[in-house]
């Protein structure tokens, strides 16, 4: 990319050499106050940036990204926390709407049995624009629960529940005659994706069409996994486990949070159910993660200064049957208790070491801290052999979610082997 003269157009990482040259200065930026910062200023070599400075690291907020990728040179090694067009995976609708594809794809090229794997999230629908769709299914299953959830808020807002098509009704008439005012709210798929995949009207028709906020009415998860079950009102916080909503209970105790470690949660499970059921789970996980990016890898704009750190939401049902409700771009950060400090913490410094600002690592890692490699154009193993790339199928992917894992320990061994990689003889 050449640098243009147009005098808003913003450079950043100029004087820096090559992309993998290794690096002892890191210049970062970000506006976000919790334990992002912490992990950022406390990185050897790393240096805050602010204002109007250079920098080489973007801890970015997905409305910068909107409204200054475009316009802002980024030299080899520069890196910013999102991809553009990220909310083809964080977006309730726009997942959904992957996600069919996708199993329409499988179903064609690899069968029923293939197609079946992208089975992990409840039957959705768009709403107002597939709202005739979801009568016809709704009058099929008189009298089950469904959520409504707008597609671009978080932490609980806007939702509710109903099971009489009379709410549903209400609603869609306060929907009538509205027109979009906010940008955000839905993006212009137009300008990131000329596949033609999906609509292609301009930015200045959706702002004129579009209603002020979409939806999505999905079958509610009626049976979740419960662990240590309390009386919530109103109904919805039952099975909301967002800490901004579960904090507002009289019964929340602030020190100890509403949260486990996840190794924590798979020996819990381990007790009750048995090692078997348990890794089944696990490995359910797993195929979420998987499928969930490939039904987005010939959208998402794969851009080298990009990386994306996701938050999944999974509920596990009775029947230990993950769920995927949503994808968060920008999961929070911000920690509940002295736990979930040391947690996000440790993903953040994980994080950084995956992302390589230093240019320390090979590329042929498969594990960095609590981080697995589980594919790289195709399944990896946890032992060496002969890949799976007929789909899944039995293979075990090279996962440890929530298997003990001594990370201090791990990392001293890599950045140690990689030290002695570099001092060998070429």
């Amino acid at each position: 990319m050449s640098r243009q003269k147009n005098q808003s157009f913003k450079g950043h990482g100029l004087s820096k050499g090559k992309e993998r040259e290794p690096r002892t200065l890191i210049r970062f930026k970000t506006t976000l106050m919790n334990t992002l910062m912490d992990v950022l200023r406390h990185r050897p070599g790393w240096v805050e940036v602010k204002d109007e400075g250079e920098w080489d690291f973007f801890w970015c907020d997905v409305s910068w990204l909107r409204e200054n990728f475009d316009h802002t040179y980024m030299d080899e090694h520069v890196r910013i926390s999102h991809f553009r067009n990220h909310y083809e995976l964080t977006r309730k609708n726009y997942m959904v709407k992957n996600l069919k594809r996708f199993r329409k794809q499988l179903e064609r090229e690899a069968g029923k049995v293939e197609a079946a794997k992208c089975d992990f999230f409840p039957k959705t629908f768009e709403m107002p624009c597939e709202y005739h769709l979801f009568v016809e299914e709704f009058r099929k299953n008189p009298g089950i629960t469904w959520i409504m959830k707008p597609v671009a808020r978080s932490q609980g807002k806007g939702i509710f529940l109903f099971r009489r098509l009379k709410d549903i009704m209400d609603w869609r008439k306060g929907t009538v005659g509205k027109k979009l005012t906010i940008v955000e709210a839905q993006p212009n798929r137009a300008n990131v994706n000329p596949s033609g995949s999906h609509d292609t009207k301009s930015s200045d028709d959706q702002k004129e069409e579009i209603p002020v906020e979409n939806y999505v009415a999905q079958r509610y998860v009626e049976n979740p996994y419960l662990i240590g079950a309390l009386d919530r009102q109103p109904l919805p916080d039952v099975h909301l486990t967002n800490v901004a909503v579960q904090k507002t209970s009289p019964d929340y105790h602030p020190k100890k949070g509403c949260k486990w470690m996840i190794q924590r949660f798979r020996q819990y499970l381990a007790s009750k159910h048995g090692p078997e059921a348990v890794e089944r789970l696990f490995r359910d996980m797993d195929n979420i993660f998987i499928r969930s990016l490939q039904s987005v890898q010939k959208v998402i704009i794969s851009d080298k200064h990009c990386f994306e750190l996701y938050g999944y939401d999974i509920l596990i049902d009775q029947d230990l049957k993950p769920w995927l409700l949503e994808v968060n771009a920008s999961p929070s950060l911000t920690a509940s208790s002295q736990e979930d400090y040391e947690l996000k913490t440790c993903l953040l410094e994980d994080t950084l070491h995956v992302v390589d600002m230093e240019a320390r690592l090979t590329g042929r890692e498969k594990r960095v801290g609590g981080f697995d490699l589980m594919w790289n154009d195709g399944p990896v193993s946890r032992e060496e052999g002969p890949s799976d790339l007929s789909g899944m199928g039995n293979f075990v992917t090279n996962t440890h979610l929530g298997c003990v894992n001594d990370r201090k320990e791990q990392l001293r061994q890599l950045f140690r082997s990689l030290q002695v990689q570099k001092k060998a003889p070429g």
